[in-house]
């Protein structure tokens, strides 16, 4: 970016050959940047099965079979994202209900927050999995009370998955996908997907179709193959870098599996599961930032965060190298005061608040936990990146925006907001999806502000949300997305 400033002061930077834009008295503000996004489920997600918004296993069994009618014979049926606490019988499903509309092609679909897999029988043998199928480190495969797998695979028991459904061509959904995403505003995405992803980025970028900034997650398992080529986070150029290793201390709320200290509400025994053991996890970090790469650790309960601030701090108090947990949800409150003096960054995602609230409330009671506490680790000193975790969430950022400042659901429940005290205004909620993003990847010296100097990354909005009320950002459109200084999406 050459200036920012009034008309005359522009000019005087660009030249008076520059073209001029005019935007019509738009609001112009920078580029949005998401912290926290799985780009290849969510263009993959473009094509698949979507079971967000059904409630019943009526209405899943019917859309499933709706989908696999449009499909390949034997072809591997993949989407997902059903929410079983919201349906009318708020019950996990099983094999049998899959098998009884997809008998002869396997069908895997993670739940919404993507840490319980629902699988048909042919999906389970495919695997390998039958009734004397050992639990794996970091997973339940379910069983009913004869022994016999259910077809619930939670967190790493649906890991082998990976490598039997077949995708397609990933930059060509990609190459859609990004369209998707500039529409809503988004010029830079913290990917946090595979290799398959960073190749697929990689083909784009050689070819001149990369339209947005990716700073790329390196997934656990293949962590010491990246160590070996030579990997550390930053290393690439301003529209595809290196970014932090991902790694998983635990599992989700809504699937019961985030690591809590005590058990959850109404399931006595059940605290969650240590997905990565902690002296597995110490090692990790150590190893990686040894390396010069950075680490995004996923934690959600309590004890997980507990236990990953520790590993951090662990691994050499204060590091040089951005540490991060990713989602950050339910913290002990002293915990956030370390998070500070660690430098550690809080990657969250708005919209899981007011997503997850009635659950926050039937699971986790009335315990001493700071929930989704934006307000307080600000002041804390904590740095917030925000991002939303798509395809777990809708992509659009001024959800998320909303969400922060306000604390409710769309349609404004609850009155007043979730614990109010934890609201941001909108410039803290706009600059932790700005400046927060690219300060969490070592790039705030190039992104997140308007500023001469800085990446020609903005959007031009229909509406000013520093002016207007709060409930005006769900109504929010873009009107154009510059990234690079190039118009790389306008509204028709």
């Amino acid at each position: 970016m050459l200036a920012a400033g009034d008309e005359s002061e522009v000019r005087a930077a660009a030249g008076r050959s520059a073209e001029v834009v005019d935007l019509e008295g738009a609001a112009v503000i920078p580029g949005l940047y998401d912290a926290h996004i799985h780009t290849a489920n969510y263009a993959r997600g473009l094509s698949e099965v979507d079971l967000r918004g059904v409630r019943s296993l009526e209405a899943a069994l019917a859309r499933i079979s709706e989908h696999a009618s449009r499909l390949e014979p034997g072809a591997w049926l993949s989407g997902g994202r059903w929410n079983s606490n919201t349906w009318e019988r708020p019950v996990q499903p099983d094999r049998y209900a899959l098998d009884s509309v997809c008998p002869d092609r396997p069908v895997a679909l993670p739940s919404v927050d993507g840490h319980t897999t629902w699988a048909n029988s042919l999906a389970l043998r495919m695997m390998g999995i039958d009734r004397g199928t050992p639990d794996p480190v970091g997973g339940q495969i379910v069983k009913d009370a004869d022994g016999e797998p259910t077809g619930i695979l939670r967190e790493s028991a649906a890991y082998p998955l990976r490598d039997l459904m077949t995708s397609g061509d990933l930059s060509a959904m990609l190459r859609v996908a990004q369209e998707e995403l500039l529409a809503l505003g988004l010029t830079s995405v913290h990917d946090i997907d595979g290799e398959d992803c960073r190749a697929a980025y990689l083909e784009l970028r050689a070819a001149g179709e990369l339209k947005l900034r990716v700073h790329k997650a390196i997934p656990r398992d293949h962590l010491e193959a990246a160590i070996a080529e030579g990997r550390r986070t930053g290393q690439g150029d301003d529209w595809f870098r290196t970014g932090p290793v991902k790694l998983f201390s635990d599992g989700a709320l809504g699937s019961h599996t985030c690591h809590m200290s005590e058990p959850f509400a109404g399931t006595p025994g059940n605290a969650g599961i240590a997905v990565t053991p902690y002296p597995e996890l110490v090692r990790l970090i150590g190893a990686a930032s040894a390396a010069g790469i950075a680490v995004a650790t996923h934690a959600i309960g309590d004890l997980a965060n507990h236990l990953v601030i520790n590993a951090y701090e662990a691994a050499g108090g204060r590091a040089v190298l951005r540490h991060r947990i990713e989602h950050a949800q339910h913290l002990r409150p002293a915990d956030i005061k370390r998070m500070a003096v660690l430098g550690v960054v809080a990657s969250m995602q708005p919209v899981h608040c007011t997503s997850d609230l009635d659950l926050v409330s039937s699971l986790l009671g009335e315990r001493d936990l700071a929930s989704y506490a934006w307000r307080t680790m600000l002041d804390s000193g904590v740095a917030l990146a925000f991002g939303s975790d798509a395809p777990v969430e809708h992509p659009n950022p001024f959800a998320a925006l909303h969400a922060a400042v306000t604390r409710t659901r769309p349609d404004g429940r609850p009155p007043g907001g979730w614990q109010p005290e934890q609201r941001l205004s909108f410039g803290e909620a706009l600059r932790a999806h700005t400046f927060g993003s690219a300060y969490a990847a070592g790039e705030e010296r190039r992104k997140g502000v308007l500023a001469e100097g800085m990446l020609a990354d903005f959007l031009a909005l229909d509406t000013d949300p520093f002016a207007e009320p709060s409930d005006a950002l769900l109504r929010t459109k873009v009107l154009t997305t510059v990234v690079g200084g190039e118009i790389r999406w306008a509204r028709s």
